[in-house]
């Protein structure tokens, strides 16, 4: 859909941002700024299950000018002014002064009791020339984020001062076409919105017929024409009548767990080596090597021997959570030697002619659920130990006939990654016109005055 454009523009005065309407004004947001504040340090000592809310950077959207809330934290507000001080009202705008600049929300309308963190910026408006819509969105768009960016600074952690939020710029057309602009903005964002939820939906759908094309393979065969008989295991009902059902220790050669203790510490970690293998890269569906940690070979070989992994070792997790399940299992990728095991990191290496690593980690992580909620110990994280991950159960066809399956699951996948990919391509696509149609809004490269009461028209 193309836009009009205003009738008449000028030079805003800023290099960066050229052109802007006749009769728009860029103006800092300390012109109409009524209270600026942030948050305070050390109140992480009076977080609480049931304190007033606590608002962090995490609370502030990247993409939208809403809060978040999917992850509360809760405060016992401390003694003396600095509660009501930090404490927001409805209408403040809300700033990300370190990490994620350009991050910014606008207090909703009954909002529950809730402070900032020592994080977050609040700015409270005269709104005499800025709605704090208004300034959300300009502060979101490119022109909020180029002026912040190059306000932050530090090193590691980009930061921004109370003064580099006060100054701002803000483009300033009058009130009510500010109004208009928002309103717009807010019924396009929506329906932007709503197409990218429609994807998103798409994609876990997707995700979950993956999970489930591989469970069936894993347990059930390729052959839907076989006679079944039952496994004997809860979890695993009736399996193809010529699968064998054996304990995983019994189809392993060799197995170990990670060292405990002051074997290997933080400080033992060097920018090249011995890969160590931890938790993060054990993930249900596959090897994940994007977090790398190495240790000194030769530390290793004096002290640690014993725990290698090569090419084709299982790698199965011992720890694990409600997001991680303890039990999910991997193969160790093509030159991952030399490399060992951290603790809780289990590695086994399997009597190959019998069982195919691909198909024994695929089946491990279909029965890792399962298996945790018979095997497993602890509250919040669950742990089964090396002995007991030894005596999971497998359903094992013919060795032939697991690699056909492990290789008819590939083709799958790549068949499901790519309509994922595809879901994906088209979310990215609508965020880049959701974020291209907010910059433009709001630097009046586009007028949509005229086009906001086709908009209510039409929702009425």
């Amino acid at each position: 859909m193309s836009f009009p454009r205003y009738p008449e523009y000028k030079d805003s005065g800023v290099e960066w941002l050229g052109a802007v309407p006749e009769h728009w004004q860029v103006l800092p947001l300390k012109r109409d700024i009524a209270f600026l504040t942030s948050g305070s340090r050390g109140w992480a000592e009076h977080y609480s299950d049931e304190g007033a809310l606590f608002l962090r950077i995490g609370n502030l959207t990247r993409d939208g000018i809403g809060l978040d809330l999917s992850d509360i934290q809760r405060v016992d507000v401390p003694e003396g002014t600095e509660g009501a001080r930090t404490q927001v009202q409805q209408g403040d705008v809300l700033f990300s002064i370190t990490a994620y600049l350009g991050s910014v929300a606008v207090v909703p309308a009954g909002l529950e009791t809730a402070y900032v963190s020592q994080h977050v910026a609040l700015a409270r408006l005269r709104k005499d020339l800025f709605l704090p819509e208004w300034v959300a969105y300009v502060v979101s768009s490119w022109i909020g984020k180029t002026y912040l960016e190059t306000q932050g600074y530090g090193g590691t952690k980009v930061q921004l001062s109370l003064e580099d939020v006060a100054n701002t710029l803000v483009t300033a057309p009058p009130l009510p076409e500010q109004l208009a602009i928002a309103t717009f903005i807010r019924y396009e964002t929506a329906r932007l919105d709503n197409l990218m939820a429609e994807q998103e939906k798409l994609i876990a759908l997707l995700k979950e017929k993956r999970q489930a094309v591989i469970a069936h393979a894993v347990t059930k065969g390729l052959d839907s024409t076989v006679s079944m008989k039952d496994s004997g295991v809860e979890w695993l009902g009736e399996v193809p009548a010529h699968w064998t059902v054996i304990s995983l220790g019994r189809v392993t050669q060799e197995k170990c767990d990670g060292p405990f203790g002051s074997g290997l510490k933080s400080e033992h970690y060097t920018e090249s080596g011995v890969r160590v293998i931890r938790l993060q890269n054990i993930r249900q569906d596959g090897f994940d090597g994007s977090d790398e940690a190495f240790i000194d070979a030769e530390y290793y070989q004096s002290t640690l021997a014993g725990r290698d992994v090569v090419t084709g070792d299982v790698l199965i997790a011992g720890l694990g959570d409600e997001r991680n399940t303890v039990g999910r299992a991997c193969v160790a990728p093509d030159d991952i030697s030399p490399a060992m095991v951290k603790a809780d990191c289990f590695r086994f290496r399997l009597f190959t002619e019998i069982a195919v690593p691909a198909f024994v980690a695929r089946q491990l992580s279909v029965s890792a659920s399962a298996d945790a909620g018979a095997f497993a110990t602890g509250t919040t994280r669950s742990r089964i130990p090396l002995t007991v991950m030894a005596t999971r159960k497998v359903s094992l066809p013919p060795a032939k006939e697991q690699q056909e399956i492990v290789s008819w699951i590939e083709q799958e996948m790549v068949k499901l990654d790519a309509l994922c990919a595809e879901c994906q391509q088209a979310i990215d696509l609508l965020k880049e016109r959701r974020t291209a149609l907010i910059s433009a809004a709001v630097t009046g490269q586009i007028d949509v005055r005229g086009l906001i009461k086709d908009k209510q028209e039409q929702a009425a």
